[in-house]
């Protein structure tokens, strides 16, 4: 998961850099419309880079959560995950016959 956290947050870097890079280069360009898509995508960055971090904020909150809740009732955590495991399991026999 970790992986997979790391890429979202080098993929989100790179968008935020292009964004910038493509602001910084019409920079000299006048026109309304120009100025406007800058504005409107120096918001959009703004707002985008308040998202991601609300969402990443939660998902480390989830994860402790989850963690602490195994670590005090395991065999609980074990019982759930196995029911869970034969009821998809079901479902998917049924599907397929």
């Amino acid at each position: 998961m970790d992986k997979k956290t790391r890429a979202v947050s080098d993929a989100m870097g790179a968008i935020a850099d292009d964004a910038r890079a493509l602001t910084a280069a019409t920079a000299d360009v006048a026109g309304e419309k120009v100025g406007d898509a800058r504005n409107r995508l120096a918001a959009a960055l703004g707002h985008g880079k308040e998202f991601y971090g609300r969402v990443r904020e939660k998902a480390v909150d989830g994860a402790r959560a989850a963690d602490e809740a195994v670590r005090e009732r395991p065999y609980q955590a074990i019982g759930v995950a196995f029911g869970i495991g034969v009821l998809v399991g079901y479902l998917v026999a049924r599907r397929g016959a």
